[in-house]
């Protein structure tokens, strides 16, 4: 069960239409242009969800910052590129939550 203080920053989360588009489209990673079957696993790089976006780099990385400190999203760093991918296991928590809670 989520915490108050991490029901507060799921939803400070979002509370910004473009994260939540963002956490819409990591619902299907093969929808990125280039995105192999094999990079499912790892997620989409920041890169791709910036062009798709239309916002600056630093935007796009805070807002998914702020995705990941609210446990939607879990980030991997490879070299220089951060690749991102929804958190299908705190969402079901946080959905189970919801229900007990309301």
């Amino acid at each position: 069960m989520f915490s108050e203080a991490e029901l507060l920053a799921v939803f400070r989360a979002l509370s910004n239409p473009a994260r939540r588009q963002m956490l819409v489209w990591l619902k299907e990673p093969m929808s990125f242009p280039g995105q192999e079957p094999d990079d499912v696993e790892i997620g989409v790089c920041v890169t791709d969800i910036q062009q798709r976006a239309g916002l600056s780099q630093p935007t796009t990385s805070q807002y998914l910052t702020t995705l990941r400190q609210a446990g939607l999203v879990v980030a991997t760093r490879r070299g220089k590129w951060t690749y991102y991918r929804r958190d299908e296991a705190n969402i079901a928590r946080l959905l189970e939550t919801l229900r007990d809670v309301f």
